[in-house]
């Protein structure tokens, strides 16, 4: 005699089916639902779910279930229709790609140059973003664990902005922490070169110089700055060493740093950017250190009044956050030197040769002023 609960399923998996078949997709979700509390571990009431969410615009979740159905079952019908609904699953992902690329590459802006950057995932919300990351990009799941960021910012791909934003839009969806951005955004952003401060009571007036190298003077209230960026750049010079055969050969070393700090005045569209080589401490209004030992002379001096600086900057800007792992971010900016080439860096360093770091820096600050600037 058959079991009457088995007729019950069989004949509501049917009903489930036929819905489906139909789109009728509000009846096959109360069935669904109905057929989970009887047997919610049953294959084909997995794949009839995966069936519903693939129907319903939630691949993630369509695709989750078609791969643990294909982990588990041994019936041959329902591996089948598992690689069916993955197969129709990266079909649909293909067209809203083509899609994608239709409607980006209408804009005649999308070919500009654009910049794609990872923010760092760590902790239970990890491996859920790496699953995302792994299935869109169609990169080796082992490799993104060990290459995607876990702190600090990383510049991941460079190249025609439509490209980018496509992805970025993808990742986004996914849960993937992404942003980018074009050089046109960048340079929309006035970058003034601090020179010194002039006074700063009861306004704060500063020296400096814009884009066209023009020196002038620019007003501005404390209240004004929303966001602090800080890092430092390296000073390379080519000297004679020992190899290990005790041969002399010329290499280049990282001599010295160079200290920049942003103050980001997003009402005046702008960042005042301060560094501690081109800062000219001698002149407008003199910052009292309280390190005892700033009476010496030499060559600490120059460090002793940077740090008296930035010791008043904090000081008058307590509450405003500090964004200060540049390091960490340069540091993925290597395999990006040609597109970086094509940033302007706002940077007074005397180079004897071009590097990207200080492109790179300028990126970094202007991704950072774009993001406070969207509020996300």
């Amino acid at each position: 005699m058959t079991d009457r609960p088995l007729l019950t399923l069989i004949s509501m998996l049917e009903k489930i089916a036929a819905a489906l078949d139909r789109q009728d997709y509000e009846t096959a979700a109360q069935l669904i639902q109905a057929a989970l509390q009887k047997s919610p571990k049953h294959p084909l009431v997995q794949i009839y779910l995966a069936r519903l969410h693939e129907a319903t615009g939630n691949p993630e979740e369509a695709e989750s279930l078609y791969r643990k159905s294909l982990q588990e079952t041994v019936n041959a019908k329902i591996a089948l229709q598992a690689r069916q609904g993955l197969q129709r699953l990266e079909e649909m992902a293909e067209a809203r790609r083509q899609q994608a690329i239709d409607e980006a590459t209408a804009d005649p802006s999308s070919s500009d140059l654009g910049f794609l950057v990872l923010e760092p995932v760590s902790g239970e919300a990890r491996p859920q973003v790496l699953q995302s990351f792994a299935r869109i990009m169609k990169l080796d799941p082992y490799l993104v664990r060990m290459q995607f960021p876990s702190r600090g910012w990383q510049l991941y791909r460079t190249g025609a902005m439509w490209e980018l934003e496509m992805y970025g839009q993808e990742l986004r969806k996914g849960g993937v922490p992404v942003r980018w951005a074009t050089i046109a955004q960048i340079e929309q952003i006035q970058v003034f070169r601090v020179s010194y401060f002039e006074s700063v009571s009861p306004q704060i007036t500063v020296v400096c110089q814009n884009d066209a190298d023009q020196l002038g003077a620019l007003n501005f209230n404390w209240s004004e700055v929303t966001q602090r960026v800080q890092g430092r750049l390296p000073i390379f010079e080519r000297v004679v060493d020992l190899d290990a055969h005790r041969k002399l050969q010329r290499k280049t070393k990282t001599q010295d740093y160079a200290q920049i700090y942003d103050l980001h005045l997003p009402r005046k569209n702008c960042i005042l950017r301060l560094c501690d080589l081109s800062y000219q401490f001698q002149e407008g209004i003199i910052i009292e250190s309280t390190d005892e030992s700033s009476a010496s002379v030499g060559p600490n001096t120059a460090r002793i009044n940077w740090n008296s600086l930035l010791g008043f900057l904090n000081q008058q800007l307590p509450q405003i956050p500090l964004v200060a792992d540049f390091t960490t971010f340069g540091e993925t900016t290597l395999d990006h030197r040609v597109p970086l080439s094509r940033l302007r860096s706002h940077i007074d360093i005397p180079r004897k040769a071009e590097t990207h770091w200080d492109p790179a820096f300028h990126l970094y600050s202007a991704l950072a002023f774009l993001k406070q600037a969207e509020g996300s």
